[in-house]
């Protein structure tokens, strides 16, 4: 995997830099493997927990490539309010008895770092736009 994220390097692809976007494909990949060790649920249900999980990083993705803190911000935002989808979803599964305890606590586990990594980077977001500081726009340079 490391071959692919070296190669083809360019401005909008700078993302791949980023630790929250590695952390989302964490996110997917967990969720993926939660579903190939045979949880039974029915289809549906299964695309809706893995589109959510998979806008967490598209949303990352997208933002990054925005030209402005607002259009960026939106972006994690959306990827911040996926995850809360996501996390309330396999909540469901374990509730329902469909997905085991011990399962949800290692996702659990997995994915705060994430959700605490994504809130911190709206955090200084926010005070960047407050702030008025300059957006490095790297087109310019």
């Amino acid at each position: 995997m490391r071959e692919l994220l070296t190669r083809n390097k360019n401005i909008n692809r700078g993302f791949k830099n980023l630790e929250i976007w590695k952390l989302a494909i964490g996110l997917y990949k967990i969720v993926v493997e939660l579903f190939n060790k045979g949880l039974k649920i029915s289809y549906k249900i299964r695309a809706q927990i893995e589109d959510s999980a998979l806008s967490v990083s598209s949303n990352i993705a997208e933002g990054y490539t925005r030209r402005t803190i607002k259009e960026n911000l939106r972006f994690y935002e959306i990827a911040l309010s996926s995850l809360a989808e996501n996390y309330s979803q396999l909540f469901a599964l374990t509730a329902a008895g469909q997905m085991s305890k011990e399962e949800f606590q290692s996702y659990d586990d997995k994915i705060y770092e994430l959700e605490n990594k994504l809130v911190k980077m709206n955090k200084s977001l926010i005070a960047k736009l407050e702030s008025k500081s300059d957006w490095n726009d790297d087109y310019k340079s």
